[in-house]
Order: C-alpha cells, then sequence, then structure tokens
C-alpha cells in the first residue's frame, strides 16, 4: 500500500457494503474511478466482473504505484486504462465513452465533490442510468448534486458517509 499524504483508502467495511449495493449492476459494466489514489475501488469492481475501469489519479506517486499493480495484475488495455490527471481537468474534455458506475471519493476537505458530479453530469460522461458512489466526511457541507440524482442508498461509518445514487 502506497503511504501518500492525503491517500485515504476506503476501508473494507465501508468497501464490502458499497460493492453488496452494486453486485446486481457490476458484471460488464464500464466503471470510472475518480480521484483513484491506491484504486481499491476500481480494482474490486474489475475483481467482481466490471468489463473497464477507468483510474483518474493526479498524484505522481499514486499513479506510479496504480501502473504497477494493473501490471501485476496483468490487466489489458482493453481491461482498465490511467489517467495521471488533475480530475477537473480531465472531466472538462468531451467524454469518448459515457460510464455505467462511477466511484468518486475525493480527497477530504478539497471542495471537489460538487464540481466532479456536475461535469460528470453536464459533459455526458454518465450512462442515462448510471450508478455513482459517493464517500464523504460527514463534517462537509451537504454535496450540491445534481437534480436528476437520486439517492438510492445511504450510511456512515465513523468519520465517514457513503451514498450510492442512480441517474433518473
Amino acid at each position: 500500500m502506497l503511504n501518500s499524504q492525503g491517500l485515504r483508502p476506503t476501508t473494507d467495511r465501508v468497501k464490502e457494503t458499497v460493492f453488496n449495493w452494486l453486485s446486481p449492476y457490476l458484471h460488464n459494466s464500464h466503471c470510472l474511478d475518480l480521484f483513484a489514489g491506491s484504486g481499491s475501488l476500481g480494482f474490486e469492481a474489475l475483481s467482481r466482473f466490471a468489463s473497464f475501469t477507468t483510474f483518474v489519479e493526479k498524484d505522481a506517486q499514486a499513479a506510479k504505484q496504480l501502473k504497477a499493480n494493473l501490471q501485476v495484475l496483468e490487466l489489458s488495455s482493453e481491461q482498465a486504462k490511467l489517467i495521471n490527471q488533475d480530475a477537473l481537468q480531465w472531466l472538462k474534455q468531451t467524454p469518448s465513452e459515457a460510464y455505467d458506475i462511477v466511484f468518486i471519493d475525493p480527497p477530504f476537505r478539497c471542495e471537489l465533490l460538487a464540481p466532479s458530479c456536475a461535469m460528470l453530469n453536464d459533459n455526458g460522461w454518465l450512462k442515462p442510468d448510471a450508478l455513482v458512489y459517493l464517500e464523504f466526511e460527514n463534517e462537509a457541507n451537504e454535496p450540491q448534486l445534481p437534480a436528476n440524482w437520486h439517492c438510492i442508498k445511504e450510511k456512515q461509518a465513523g468519520q465517514v458517509s457513503y451514498r450510492l445514487y442512480q441517474l433518473t
């Protein structure tokens, strides 16, 4: 596990709950792990039969470790892609594909959640019935989300709130 400042991987307990929520939707899905960090959410999706995951991570050290993990797991370019770029900058471009499932677990206290969600929604990154997983600090302000996102699951664990939204 990479020891990088600000890297806060999703706990196993939370991850188990999230993937229980997502289990009916994962098979053959295209996933986006935004603010990927260690990539644990994207790798877990692939291990549960998602067909493709894009990992977006700005931190060079974390991206280097993600690349090494992709190689160790022998994931082809048809299964996974790593983007070493700022997520908000990357989301400004015209998407080459839309995603079925998106994981958004940005660094805490950086105000990245609302702009990420708006750009995903407004710029064509999401399929019509996409699912979006959000993880954020309990103390954070309630995120401003697109009106067409409906919360279908939510929980808290310690300092973290996590929710699953579906586009309507």
